[in-house]
């Protein structure tokens, strides 16, 4: 890597990258992430890096963090400033730039109509200062504020929004967990081909061309008159190993009297139930089926075979609307406006016999309404919900966490939570990336992305994208036409 990057300098001019604030202040590990080009921070980016240093805000967090970092790499090179300082040794060789900083007064560059008091402005008065200091060099501004990137733009400017902490630039090539295979899979991997079987189901060792692009724990599939469905518990390499699947979709598998409505649920139950996996995600537009099959395996998982303790939810308490203010109460109470989805679920598991049932039956019969009170009480006492903000810190042993609404999370607030996870417990993720209610978060850059891309291939998690909508036709059709 090193090497690649010694040879780049050479054969190429290094490119000049000036940071605005919100920049830093969005990840302040961003002075490390430019490789072999160099970096400017103009004074009126350490000005606002001081405006903002006050509170407990993840971007107050992030602009003491920022300071900090720059601190440690300016003790022991101020004789240097303006020579600029090796980023090598600070970085641990992620980056083999120079970090400048502004030690000239730069006035008379802006254009008249452009007040000067304006800090945006005076930032892109740098950039044109050293647009005309270094003539031959590209001389680039990083904002995340789009309407600075097209001032700067607009004065015939180079300017770049900050992608580095961006997973994938296109979530369609996000990993969807499933795979279908060829309808000439047995005829290319048949060779060699080895089959036994273990506890009711059927393994197969297989050789050949896809082997090395099968992730452990995807699920794989094929239609046809010998229909597959298995998931692969050794793969990446020569050889695979693929294993099938438990039928969640008969009625004799329930779980917690709901049935898989389709093949996606079906993988989604698997990974539910299975206690190797200790993290699942499962991604999927309204109606999927996320909750609902999350709290039914928590619930059997909780109070059947007792083997969580009990169900923590938790979620991130972004309004789609205008907020609602300040609630009363306990923790708890706080959060039951957030959990309207939780008990629309329960409802369904906690159908009466006498009704209609929900997806895949009934949930069996609880002796009337007395019965069905005495459920929910029982239900709800093993179910706690909890608010994100009190997290740090804590430990969860022998919990089934589920983490709702994660495409609102940050990476790093997804790491917090999932650190949280102690012995036996199983952390589950729900979202929607299309739903992102967050404001500064995209497709790209949530929580819930960079979980998915990071994890994909680990031998105690695994990842199923919902396809297909359950809830009602109305809700399918509005998800398709909306």
């Amino acid at each position: 890597m090193n090497a690649k990057r010694a040879k780049t300098s050479k054969n190429s001019i290094t490119k000049l990258f000036v940071l605005d604030t919100n920049v830093l202040m969005h990840d302040p590990l961003s002075l490390f992430r430019f490789e072999e080009h160099d970096i400017y921070v103009p004074m009126m980016t350490l000005e606002e890096l001081d405006a903002n240093k006050k509170g407990m805000s993840e971007v107050a967090r992030n602009a003491r963090q920022a300071s900090r970092l720059m601190d440690e790499i300016v003790t022991g090179a101020e004789h240097n400033m303006a020579a600029g300082i090796d980023l090598t040794g600070p970085s641990r060789a992620l980056a083999t730039g120079h970090l400048f900083f502004q030690t000239e007064a730069i006035n008379g560059i802006l254009p008249i109509s452009l007040p000067t008091a304006k800090a945006d402005n005076q930032i892109i008065g740098v950039v044109m200062h050293l647009g005309q200091k270094f003539p031959k060099r590209p001389v680039i501004l990083v904002s995340k504020d789009i309407n600075m990137r097209i001032k700067a733009r607009a004065l015939g400017l180079e300017a770049q929004d900050y992608f580095n902490d961006k997973v994938l630039e296109d979530t369609d090539l996000l990993y969807t967990g499933t795979l279908e295979l060829p309808p000439d899979f047995w005829d290319t991997h048949a060779k060699g081909l080895e089959s036994w079987k273990k506890d009711s189901r059927t393994y197969y060792r297989i050789k050949g061309p896809l082997c090395p692009d099968l992730l452990v724990n995807e699920f794989v599939w094929q239609e046809g008159a010998q229909p597959l469905q298995a998931w692969v518990r050794v793969g990446a390499g020569k050889t695979a190993e693929l294993e099938t699947l438990i039928d969640y979709s008969h009625a004799k598998n329930a779980v917690w009297g709901i049935t898989a409505r389709n093949r996606e649920q079906n993988f989604a139950l698997n990974l539910l139930m299975n206690p190797d996996i200790d993290f699942v995600t499962l991604l999927g537009q309204a109606g999927t089926g996320k909750t609902l099959l999350t709290l039914a395996a928590a619930l059997t998982q909780t109070l059947e075979t007792k083997l969580f303790a009990e169900v923590i939810i938790t979620r991130v308490t972004v309004p789609v609307g205008e907020d609602i203010g300040f609630l009363p109460g306990t923790e708890e109470e706080k959060m039951t406006p957030w959990m309207g989805a939780l008990e629309d679920n329960l409802d369904v598991l906690n159908k009466p016999a006498e009704t209609p049932a929900g997806p895949g039956g009934s949930a069996g019969t609880y002796g009337g309404d007395w019965g069905r009170a005495a459920t929910m009480d029982l239900i709800r006492s093993r179910i706690k919900i909890k608010s994100l903000n009190f997290m740090r810190g804590r430990t969860f042993m022998n919990k089934f966490l589920i983490i709702d609404e994660a495409q609102n999370l940050t990476p790093k607030q997804m790491k917090t939570l999932i650190t949280r996870a102690g012995p036996g417990t199983k952390v589950v993720c729900l979202g929607n990336i299309a739903q992102i209610d967050t404001p500064y978060l995209t497709e790209g850059s949530s929580g819930l992305t960079y979980v998915v891309d990071r994890f994909k291939g680990w031998t105690h998690s695994g990842h199923v994208t919902l396809q297909r909508g359950e809830r009602s036709r109305l809700a399918d059709h509005a998800a398709e036409v909306l």
